[in-house]
């Protein structure tokens, strides 16, 4: 029996943690395909282009997952599921499925004025943020921006020196504080229909309160 074709089309910004958890469970079969990581910055742009992917794809899957939450879209992206009758990622953004379910409502009860950071974010902090709103050529922006913001929490896929480094240098330039919290992959790993541990233990990362 011929096993289904699987495509995970999804936002860019996953593609190192989708590609390590693919890498350490070989026996998935499931190709994948990701649009700009930059279309995070225009979310009204995002839905057009998974419909011009899917006009081109999706008569050739058995199943596809959108690897996106809703992103900033309004519900578009649910719309696209049900036009296409996919399935996404769980919750609204990265922020979520990177976390147990429930876990993020608590974070946003526990201080509503947080700014998240993912390893994708941390490390191209500055690109994304301070080039793409133009900080950095008109620091005068920095409050406009970031100025009801009280903390920075890095939710932590991968135990790195680096990346923990960037997170700080992240809360640096916003002058917030900076909370960790160790994920792992969350539930995008079991979206892919991973059985088994998160490659990351919690406890491999400090934890600030």
């Amino acid at each position: 029996m011929n096993q289904p074709r699987v495509l995970f089309l999804g936002c860019g910004a996953l593609a190192r943690e989708v590609g390590a958890i693919l890498e350490l469970n070989q026996g998935l079969d499931i190709e994948v395909e990701y649009l700009p990581a930059s279309l995070h910055n225009r979310p009204e742009r995002i839905c057009d282009e998974l419909r011009r992917r899917l006009a081109l794809h999706a008569s050739k899957y058995d199943r596809i997952l959108l690897g996106y939450g809703d992103c900033g879209t309004g519900g578009e992206i649910d719309a696209v599921c049900e036009e296409y009758q996919l399935e996404r990622l769980p919750g609204s953004h990265c922020y979520e499925f990177y976390l147990p379910p429930g876990r993020f409502e608590e974070l946003h009860a526990e201080n509503p004025a947080t700014f998240y950071l993912t390893d994708y974010l941390a490390k191209h902090f500055d690109r994304l943020v301070f080039q793409v709103l133009g900080i950095d050529l008109h620091p005068e922006l920095l409050d406009l921006y970031f100025g009801n913001y009280e903390r920075v929490l890095y939710l932590a896929q991968v135990a790195e020196p680096e990346l923990l480094a960037a997170a700080h240098n992240a809360a640096d330039r916003l002058g917030l504080p900076l909370v960790i919290e160790a994920t792992g992959y969350g539930q995008l790993a079991g979206s892919l229909e991973i059985a088994g541990p998160s490659p990351m233990a919690p406890a491999a990362l400090p934890v600030s309160k």
